[in-house]
């Protein structure tokens, strides 16, 4: 055959396929060349691709700033829900930065009071209260960028940018007040007003950050699943945890050698310090790599059979899910595709009961049930050679061996459907075909 899969079987119903053999042979001397028969019977066709077991998502929660971690409420395999609490961090810089935000909030002008020196002061003030209001706004997105939370973090971002917005309205106002000023058309208390206003708000908008970052400090659950602390753990090959993921996870720092990465109660934490991660296992999946060569069979709803390194004797359901469109390379250094699966609850081939509860990660064997053809005129695989670049069969025709081009459809490991060129009940050579020529004898 001129096309190999990574694995392929027969598929068991439909009419049983029987082969007759009988050695073509001469005062019972045998050539080595054996007849059957082609039949009608069910073939199948399964694809065979090297995967893992993927959680539906993870979020690993780390360290905003640099701090320590002053209330630990879960443990590793502790189950929570979202919005849950998990830990306190204790950050005197933030905390310093709320209160140096709190006191300028407090002495911000209410208006009235005029800066001594006329406009030129105005204008020196004005750009102090931008540069005040820049680096609040700078600091803010640093806090924010250090949230592991995607949500949390993106609320956050959004909050920093409408204050940037609203800001600047403000200190452009207060920029054509003191203009207004100058060319005679307004009056001096209506540039104080503007400029205070610019002045309270900015003040006003540093602490609410400030306060939000404080905020952040308290860790709470992403997702609903179960607590493993520190990150996850880092794959030699490159790959971690984060690999595994239906939808991804934060990526982590290598630990030191010989230091447990889950951070104790009490411990430092630097800025971006993973200090405990949530998977969500409620629903469990595989990804498969799938060569080149059979992906264009795969098609979402496709059913596959699992089975897992760690559980011997046991079998998983799963279906496809989804197809990348984009190629990945494969393990062997060859080009493959990532098929993502929905697996299901496993079982023990012998029926002693129900299989365990595969972990993110583990590896797997899919077998994917690419194709099946009932009543489908088949014959051995074994019986199929290539000739001149065709597939062919021999077959034995008015008593004389002919090698006959042939059209096939599913291919099975040890049987394939044959779709022209082949009847049922045709006899056929299904071992020796290196031994027979064109037109000789046949028994």
């Amino acid at each position: 055959m001129s096309r190999t899969h990574s694995r392929s079987a027969l598929l068991a119903g439909g009419i049983l396929v029987l082969l007759l053999l009988t050695a073509a042979s001469c005062d019972d001397h045998d050539t080595g060349v054996r007849l059957g028969t082609a039949t009608v019977g069910t073939v199948g066709e399964i694809v065979e691709a090297p995967g893992s077991v993927t959680a539906r998502t993870a979020a690993t929660l780390t360290a905003p700033a640099a701090g320590t971690l002053a209330d630990l409420r879960v443990e590793s395999g502790d189950r929570v829900a979202r919005g849950d609490v998990l830990a306190v961090l204790d950050s005197p810089e933030l905390r310093r930065r709320r209160d140096a935000a709190r006191k300028a909030l407090a002495q911000a002008p209410s208006g009235g009071g005029a800066p001594t020196g006329g406009t030129a002061a105005f204008t020196q003030v004005r750009r102090t209260t931008d540069e005040q209001a820049a680096q609040a706004f700078e600091l803010a997105l640093e806090a924010a960028d250090q949230i592991a939370d995607p949500r949390l973090r993106e609320v956050m971002r959004r909050q920093v940018d409408a204050a940037r917005k609203q800001y600047r309205a403000a200190s452009a106002a207060a920029d054509a007040a003191v203009r207004a000023v100058q060319h005679g058309v307004a009056s001096l208390s209506e540039a104080v007003s503007s400029l205070s206003a610019a002045q309270r708000l900015q003040a006003q908008q540093a602490y609410d950050l400030a306060d939000a970052a404080v905020d952040a400090l308290t860790l709470k659950a992403p997702v609903s699943g179960v607590v493993q602390l520190g990150g996850p753990a880092p794959d030699p090959a490159g790959g971690g945890l984060s690999a595994l993921l239906s939808d991804g996870a934060e990526s982590v720092r290598n630990p030191t050698a010989g230091v447990d990465p889950a951070v104790a109660e009490g411990a430092y934490v630097a800025p971006g310090t993973p200090v405990l991660t949530v998977v969500d296992v409620g629903r469990l999946g595989l990804a498969a790599e799938v060569d080149e060569t059979d992906v264009l069979l795969v098609k979402p709803g496709v059913a596959a059979d699992v089975e897992l390194d760690a559980a011997t004797g046991a079998t998983y359901p799963a279906t496809v899910r989804s197809v990348d469109l984009l190629p990945v390379t494969s393990a062997r250094g060859g080009v493959s595709y990532r098929v993502r699966l929905d697996l299901g609850e496993g079982a023990y081939t012998d029926g002693s009961g129900a299989a365990p509860t595969p972990r993110p990660g583990m590896s797997a064997v899919v077998r994917l049930r690419v194709r099946q053809a009932d009543a489908a005129v088949t014959v051995p695989a074994s019986a199929v050679v290539s000739v001149d670049g065709r597939d062919t069969v021999w077959a034995v025709q008015d008593g004389h061996y002919r090698s006959i081009p042939v059209r096939l459809g599913v291919r099975g490991e040890d049987t394939v459907q044959v779709v022209s060129g082949v009847t049922a009940g045709q006899r056929i050579v299904v071992a020796g075909t290196d031994r027979v020529e064109n037109g000789a004898g046949a028994p």
